[in-house]
């Protein structure tokens, strides 16, 4: 009897909060086929996050440690879980729909000879899932009919799991030769906002905002004022008002934080497919039939020139009052 694995993304040695979501689609589907459902971990020094995932109700994690496995590669990562499906028997392994799961996972299928599912927002049954397809218009249900699944899970349709009962934590020797491929550094953009994926609040600036000095001006500095972090439309993007790794849609990233702010954004289908599941949407926009009031829950038909400004003082004189 085969196992439901959830890889335990982390970074330096912290989970990544979409891992919870993935636990979330794994424990249903634990219940839906009655398999065990465990936690992979890979990394050097890694036992505390194993420790960390053991809490969220699996039943093992297991942590692969060793040396080359300290910096994530596909391959280092997917010859390690080979290992541990021929000991401990994988019939599904499941991680969230990252940069680094979609990375990882095609290479996973193939070592297990795998079928596989991207970017799942339910599951039906032990082999049938539902996932969003041409930038979220429409969801297919998909069946998989191979003994061995992979899955990619949608961190925003599916609910964080929640602390529960602490599962066994166990070390799973792995033997990891040299890769083809070498790590040689991450360089990755610093910044004391939180990261656009893992946000409470998004404050997202489009077309509308005419130039990068108006997008500094009344995007970042009202996201700075509530704490909040930065996301753009592709408009945005490709006029340079902003860095690409802010980029929330279809190309971009997938985000649904409890509030949601979007100003200057016409709301191509392309954009909503990475922002519609967020708890509230706020709207922006001078033009009333804009695409973006559809999917809104509260809808401001202005001037973003002007309200903005106006906004952060409101927001100003609250926080001053305390």
């Amino acid at each position: 009897m085969g196992v439901i694995a959830v890889l335990g993304e982390h970074r330096d040695g912290k989970l990544r909060k979409a891992v919870f979501s993935a636990v979330t689609a794994g424990k249903i589907l634990s219940e839906k086929t009655g398999k065990e459902l465990v936690g992979v971990v890979c990394g050097k020094d890694v036992r505390k996050t194993a420790e960390e995932m053991a809490e969220y109700g699996l039943k093992k994690v297991y942590y692969l440690d060793h040396p080359l496995l300290k910096d994530y590669t596909a391959e280092g990562y997917s010859s390690a879980i080979f290992q541990l499906d021929k000991s401990a028997g994988i019939d599904y392994f499941l991680a969230s729909a990252t940069t680094t799961g979609k990375d990882l996972l095609p290479r996973v299928a193939v070592k297990l000879d795998a079928g596989m599912a991207s970017d799942i927002c339910e599951v039906v049954s032990g082999n049938t899932f539902k996932r969003y397809m041409y930038a979220g218009s429409i969801i297919a249900t998909v069946k998989v009919n191979t003994p061995k699944i992979v899955l990619s899970i949608r961190g925003t349709a599916f609910p964080k799991a929640e602390k529960s009962e602490r599962g066994e934590v166990v070390d799973f020797k792995v033997d990891v030769e040299p890769f083809k491929k070498r790590y040689v550094k991450m360089e990755e953009a610093k910044s004391e906002r939180p990261e656009l994926p893992e946000a409470e609040i998004v404050v997202s600036g489009g077309r509308g905002l005419k130039s990068a000095e108006n997008f500094k001006e009344y995007i970042e500095k009202l996201a700075d004022a509530i704490g909040a972090a930065v996301g753009a439309s592709r408009a945005a993007v490709d006029a340079g008002f902003c860095p690409n790794d802010w980029q929330v849609g279809q190309t971009g990233k997938i985000v649904a934080p409890n509030l949601y702010i979007a100003i200057g954004i016409s709301g191509a289908i392309q954009h909503l497919a990475g922002m519609k599941d967020s708890k509230v949407i706020v709207a922006i926009n001078k033009d009333p039939e804009a695409p973006i009031f559809e999917v809104a829950d509260y809808g401001l038909v202005a001037d973003l020139f002007k309200v903005v400004p106006e906004l952060r003082e409101k927001l100003a004189k609250l926080k001053a009052e305390g």
